[in-house]
């Protein structure tokens, strides 16, 4: 959630970076609902102001055995006029409350400025394409079983067995490693989220058609930044304890809502994969250097496999609706001939943070701390990039060295 003091403040100019997010805010709702709020609430603290004070007179009344009918009936003209005027003033903060839930995150003023991917800008490449063209990775290999995964779930799931299995698997478990190696703490969490924890990093109630809902309240968790930000929900944190950097590995759940007809095949785009997430909170005054440093513990992971990727700033168009800058590592498919996001590295700033309430102690003050989130990496779109740079043409995929102790094999034939 956006600081609201910057909408009361000057709603033009919030108006005016948001529509760099290809956001429109309806300025005249939010300033007719701030002014009713005003007047709601200088009424009702009148009327509060009114009862006390007839309520205490009445009561000195009483002490000395006096009756005041007139006075008892103010009381409860009051107290009729009050709930009416409380009921009022609810209904005008939620409706406040939804419009605030609905506006992104401002850009940073760093972020380019554009208004679709085509205007995301080349920061940084790795590597050079060796293979294009060719066989993906269903061509590959039989171990990667979407026909199964149609009979057991439907479309956008998939089996993987043997081999490939245990690919998958030596995959997460060297990108754990990756991130302890890099001070981040391992966490095993929940698949299921409350509505509560969805609200606070920003996938509700905008993104509601984009989630697996179970019931009323629980959702299947889209990545593993949900539940590992809401640790710190409600918390005031102690500065000294900055930065705190946690990992996950979880699967992973979207419905895909917005994607009709888009990576039908293959681990491109499933409704159910896996991911190892990483997310700092930190002090507000050093988040865009972790943003750099997140970012690098990420591409760390693609140099040792020595896959080809190339690092894109986001513009401001194409950020996230968290987020206030964006790094997305892209990582070369040569089926496709063409690279594709593998991970998404975005400071947030305090944007999450004011709606999970993540503060810490400045001077005896609160303050909002700074949330980053990122992938290092998607395992699905991860080992589509080991198999098919890795594939000889003919029947072998050669296994990565930073990953042949975890799976204990040098190849594995297809």
């Amino acid at each position: 959630m956006i600081d609201t003091n910057l909408l009361k403040e000057g709603s033009k100019h919030v108006a005016e970076k948001l529509k760099l997010k290809n956001y429109d805010l309806d300025i005249e709702l939010f300033d007719s609902l701030e002014a009713d709020r005003k007047k709601l609430q200088t009424k009702t603290e009148d009327l509060q102001a009114q009862r006390n004070s007839s309520s205490k007179n009445y009561g000195i009344l009483k002490k000395e055995d006096k009756n005041d009918d007139s006075l008892l009936k103010k009381i409860e003209s009051i107290n009729s006029e009050l709930d009416l005027m409380t009921c009022e003033l609810d209904d005008t903060n939620a409706s406040l409350k939804k419009l605030l839930l609905d506006i992104p995150n401002l850009p940073d003023e760093s972020a380019p400025i554009g208004t679709s991917e085509q205007n995301n800008i080349l920061i940084r490449e790795f590597g050079v394409p060796a293979i294009f063209g060719g066989k993906d990775h269903l061509q590959i290999t039989s171990m990667i079983d979407t026909e199964s995964a149609n009979l057991l779930a439907g479309s956008r799931f998939a089996v993987l067995n043997g081999d490939i299995a245990k690919l998958q698997r030596g995959l997460i478990a060297y990108m754990l490693d990756k991130a302890y190696q890099n001070g981040y703490e391992e966490y095993y969490l929940p698949a299921i989220a409350n509505v509560e924890s969805l609200t606070a990093t920003g996938q509700l109630p905008k993104f509601s058609d984009d989630l697996f809902q179970i019931t009323d309240n629980y959702y299947l968790i889209p990545t593993a930044e949900v539940p590992l930000t809401n640790l710190f929900r409600n918390k005031i944190l102690d500065p000294k304890s900055f930065p705190h950097k946690l990992t996950a590995h979880t699967s992973c759940f979207r419905s895909e809502a917005g994607s009709y007809g888009k990576d039908t095949k293959g681990l491109i785009r499933q409704h159910q994969f896996e991911k190892v997430e990483l997310v700092q909170i930190c002090h507000p005054d050093s988040s865009f250097e972790a943003l750099e440093d997140l970012t690098n513990h990420a591409e760390e992971i693609l140099k040792e496999l020595k896959l080809p990727y190339r690092v894109m700033e986001l513009c401001t168009g194409d950020l996230g609706f968290s987020a206030a800058k964006t790094y997305d590592l892209e990582v070369w498919i040569p089926s496709q001939e063409s690279y594709r996001e593998i991970s998404s590295c975005s400071n947030c700033t305090d944007f999450q943070a004011r709606r999970a309430k993540i503060r810490y102690k400045d001077k005896g003050a609160s303050k909002l701390a700074h949330t980053l989130n990122g992938s290092a990496l998607a395992a699905g779109r991860a080992l589509i990039a080991v198999i098919e740079n890795n594939f000889d043409q003919k029947d072998t995929i050669l296994v990565p060295e930073p990953l042949q102790d975890y799976i204990k094999l040098k190849s594995i034939k297809v």
